[in-house]
């Protein structure tokens, strides 16, 4: 089976990145097939469209924030390793703690970066809620409801800002997310961008990237 898009794409939108960093996304495909056929991390329909709905939709982080050199992100809920491992390799001088409740998928991660050679990733099979380590951000992708996630990890944000916006969580989620934005609104001022403006694909004319950071 190979892709019905490729890599090519991570290219079109972002023509700045250097081979090697083409050379390790393209990569990927192969990597995430070899290791699906044997830990079920990615459904058959998505690996099919692989690079928009995998890799580039994890790339619209990249599009909405440039991570500083030495800069810490959290991802939680990782799966098997989105957005954490195409983020980490658009963003080598970052570093990237990649958690997730489920083992397997951890390994996952594990096999993946170190086939990479990703020197930015470690990753832990553990809850969100046992992470004590703070962060200037925390990403993730769809993993539950705003007013559960914010408290898990709500107090692993540094409260030290180095960036052009106050460090917060940054969340890639689908659907309408207006009364999930309300039940948080409260406490976090909220960015809510379509992803659609970012990448023409149909795939993303539903998806959002949310933006959250302490009042």
């Amino acid at each position: 089976m190979k892709p019905s898009n490729s890599s090519k794409i991570i290219s079109n939108y972002f023509p700045e990145l250097d081979s090697s960093k083409l050379e390790k996304f393209e990569a990927l495909f192969n990597l995430y097939k070899h290791w699906n056929n044997q830990i079920n991390v990615i459904s058959r329909k998505d690996l099919e469209n692989f690079y928009i709905r995998h890799v580039l939709h994890s790339l619209a982080i990249a599009k909405f924030i440039s991570f500083n050199e030495n800069a810490s992100v959290l991802d939680v809920g990782t799966g098997g390793g989105f957005p954490g491992i195409p983020l980490a390799i658009f963003f080598k001088d970052t570093q990237f703690t990649l958690i997730d409740s489920i083992g397997k998928k951890i390994k996952v991660v594990n096999e993946v970066s170190s086939a990479l050679e990703l020197n930015n990733i470690e990753s832990h099979h553990m809850r969100a809620e046992k992470m004590k380590d703070k962060f200037d951000f925390v990403i993730s992708r769809a993993v539950t409801h705003f007013s559960r996630f914010c408290p898990w990890v709500s107090s692993n944000i540094k409260d030290k800002n180095e960036h052009n916006i106050k460090n917060g969580i940054i969340y890639l989620k689908g659907g309408n997310l207006q009364e999930e934005i309300n039940s948080i609104a409260k406490k976090y001022n909220v960015v809510n961008k379509s992803i659609y403006d970012l990448f023409k694909e149909d795939f993303f004319e539903t998806k959002s990237i949310v933006y959250l950071s302490k009042k």
